[in-house]
């Protein structure tokens, strides 16, 4: 297909599926997270049906002020942290090294087949009454086989974000954003809904059932997009001549040819010779592979070896793992920094934090407004404010710098009015200083990950781009496990 016959995105419709898809991504996790208080209602020993997050329901559990002894002896919060983040490392780290051997749309599909059958159980379970330590086992598995499923269906995603222009990533993040908003609207309406507790739970978790079939039914619908299809074939089925074609400005002379120590004058005429002899001709150095915009160097890089009779298939050769890694390590660093600080304390840290207001009311609304609401809006936004500004992009070497700033935040959450607490002193007592903490904690939070996010498809060739997908989404899910793990430290220190 000539560039000039290139489709369009006709009415933004991929980009508005892509928001869809970032959004169901992210769902399981914000559901779960933001419905402690009522994972710490049925896990009050005695307990086994109510809902811990009503507002106004005479005798309920107030977000975050009557579950602690759930919290003493469960653990809730660290453990659905760590549980939840665990096995989005396994399985992307999992889908990082075999994401070609499984057809995208099985992946992604079963995936979310498998998420929406374990919503459904936990809203069935809302209806079961059962003994806190059953409860809480069986949450646990769930929130493990579901993130499992997370992992792969986030990997796959950003596996194909790779070969789209950079702002379907930024959209597809800005939707990731959302999900935590969406989580945090729902939990307020049921909230203050007025409905009993059982019903206000079935609703709450009715809802992303709803969301992941909708999401089934956009990524059912994505293939039949010209401008989706276009830029799927030109990254993994694109034929030699059409890949010769898009790069006919990149290609010198002489690296048109199948032998790598000779290298005759022609060619653009789209065997796949041209492609491998000037991957096998600079097998020697990344440097230069990553200097030169044709997209030969990683198929060299993947094989060694690579002879024109093993891409005689019909498809490209995988690039390296290796080579990729270091043209983007930089940026995997960051993702793993960004997410170390933010799963440390949120929400393990940040869910026990307590109002000081005399308001009966605005205690039971603080932890679902100004812990969940307000953390995931900001990140909303952080997230969205790509689509306009990629700093520091000409200067990466700050950003590790930028991103280390953000440890500040660890010990200033720490030291707001967090229960219970044996060892540190509460500094700051007022509700405003935690709101205060807490702005700039989400902003750079989906501001850093957006950021990272985006640009590392940049530093690589267009046929690394998918990989440099897979492997940041697996170095975004070993940060999410780094915090989670150090969560359980902090909270011992409170």
């Amino acid at each position: 297909m000539a560039r000039q016959d290139k489709p369009k995105d006709q009415f933004h419709a991929v980009g508005i599926i892509f928001f869809i898809l970032g959004l169901g991504t992210l769902l399981p996790w914000n559901f779960f997270i933001t419905a402690i208080p009522y994972f710490q209602a049925r896990l009050i020993v005695g307990n086994s049906s109510s809902m811990g997050q009503r507002g106004n329901s005479s005798g309920g559990n107030s977000s975050g002020t009557q579950p602690d002894p759930a919290r003493d002896d469960f653990n809730f919060n660290n453990w659905l942290t760590l549980l939840s983040q665990l096995p989005l490392l396994l399985f992307t780290l999992l889908n990082s090294l075999l994401y070609q051997c499984i057809p995208d749309k099985v992946r992604v599909l079963g995936s979310m087949c498998g998420i929406l059958l374990l919503f459904i159980l936990t809203a069935v379970l809302v209806r079961v009454e059962m003994p806190p330590h059953s409860f809480f086992s069986i949450t646990i598995g769930s929130v493990w086989f579901i993130n499992s499923f997370c992992a792969v269906l986030q990997g796959s995603l950003f596996g194909q974000l790779g070969t789209l222009p950079q702002g379907y990533s930024t959209l597809f993040l800005s939707g990731q954003g959302m999900a935590g908003t969406f989580a945090a609207s729902a939990m307020l309406l049921s909230m203050a809904s007025g409905a009993d507790a059982q019903t206000s739970a079935l609703s709450y978790f009715i809802t992303p059932c709803v969301g992941t079939l909708i999401s089934i039914v956009c990524y059912l619908v994505l293939p039949r997009m010209a401008f989706f299809r276009h830029s799927m074939e030109r990254s993994w089925q694109r034929d030699p001549c059409n890949e010769l074609e898009t790069k006919a400005g990149l290609l010198d002379p002489k690296e048109q040819s199948g032998d790598q120590s000779e290298r005759p004058e022609e060619e653009p005429e789209g065997s796949e010779k041209p492609m491998l002899g000037m991957a096998n001709g600079t097998l020697g150095t990344l440097e230069e592979i990553s200097l030169e915009s044709s997209g030969e160097g990683a198929f060299a890089l993947h094989n060694g070896t690579a002879t024109n009779s093993q891409y005689a298939g019909p498809g490209p050769e995988r690039p390296s793992v290796f080579g990729v890694l270091r043209k983007i390590w930089l940026l995997a660093l960051c993702i793993v920094m960004v997410f170390t600080v933010t799963l440390s304390v949120f929400p393990a840290i940040t869910a026990t934090v307590t109002s000081t207001s005399e308001s009966r009311q605005w205690s039971e609304f603080f932890t679902p407004v100004c812990c969940f609401l307000l953390f995931n809006m900001m990140d909303w936004l952080g997230r969205s404010v790509t689509s306009y500004c990629l700093w520091p992009e000409k200067r990466l070497w700050l950003l590790p710098l930028l991103v280390g700033l953000r440890f500040l935040f660890v010990p200033l959450l720490m030291l707001c009015q967090a229960e219970p607490r044996t060892r540190l002193p509460v500094l700051f007592h007022q509700d405003a200083w935690f709101i205060l903490f807490m702005l700039p904690f989400s902003l750079s939070n989906g501001y850093f990950v957006s950021l990272t996010m985006c640009l590392a498809p940049k530093q690589v060739l267009p046929q690394e781009s998918e990989l440099a997908g897979a492997i940041m989404t697996f170095f975004l899910a070993l940060g999410l496990s780094c915090g989670a793990g150090l969560s359980f430290l902090l909270k011992a220190l409170l």
